[in-house]
């Protein structure tokens, strides 16, 4: 059984977000939950690499398709594009190129519920619908529907891995195993461990 308090997730900071200076924000976010940060490095991404971090679920495209127009529904605007697979496609397509823009600095975090706490933070996809004190809620006001106007992709700030099942088929498409530092950090004693013994003198 999996340790639930080693559980890891990937997180990247997009081209936006290097670009605004908000590298340290983002992860001083991350850190004051708790989490551990395992590995960081910064890199241009390939479009190869990136195509495979969206795809390494097949249903990818329809499932961000069908989201996409949702969004749309949901705020009483016609979606541009009704067929998932094509709307999907587009928004890889956009992703390709917003990615491979610049530089991105690419995470690894560790720790109890990470990929629920982190997606908690991080906010929803789209930063106009993400509540203040998320990331995307506090650094950025991009919509779906400006992006799709601007024939772009959405810009906020961070990808995080949907889940655990997803992290652990993205994590070792950005990092190898011996990137990933396996240390001790002084406060998981105090999040973890069952008796908090020691602390008074």
């Amino acid at each position: 059984m999996q340790d639930l308090k080693k559980e890891k997730t990937l997180v990247i900071i997009k081209p936006d977000g290097v670009q605004r200076g908000l590298i340290g924000e983002v992860i001083k976010k991350y850190e004051q939950t708790g989490l551990k940060l395992v590995s960081l490095k910064m890199l241009v991404p390939t479009n190869e690499l990136i195509e495979k971090h969206y795809l390494v679920d097949p249903d990818w495209k329809i499932k961000r398709g069908n989201k996409t127009i949702q969004a749309y529904k949901d705020k009483g605007i016609e979606p541009p594009e009704l067929d998932p697979e094509k709307s999907g496609q587009k928004v890889l397509d956009v992703l390709k190129k917003y990615l491979s823009s610049g530089p991105v600095v690419a995470m690894v975090w560790q720790g109890m519920n990470v990929c629920s706490v982190i997606k908690k933070v991080t906010g929803s996809t789209e930063p106009l619908t993400s509540d203040v004190g998320t990331v995307r809620g506090d650094f950025t006001v991009d919509s779906y529907q400006v992006a799709d106007i601007d024939n772009r992709a959405t810009r906020n700030i961070v990808h995080a891995s949907g889940s655990v099942e997803d992290a652990q088929k993205e994590i070792p498409l950005w990092f190898s195993e011996s990137e990933l530092i396996n240390y001790r950090l002084l406060n998981e004693a105090i999040l973890y461990d069952v008796n908090l013994d020691g602390i008074l003198e």
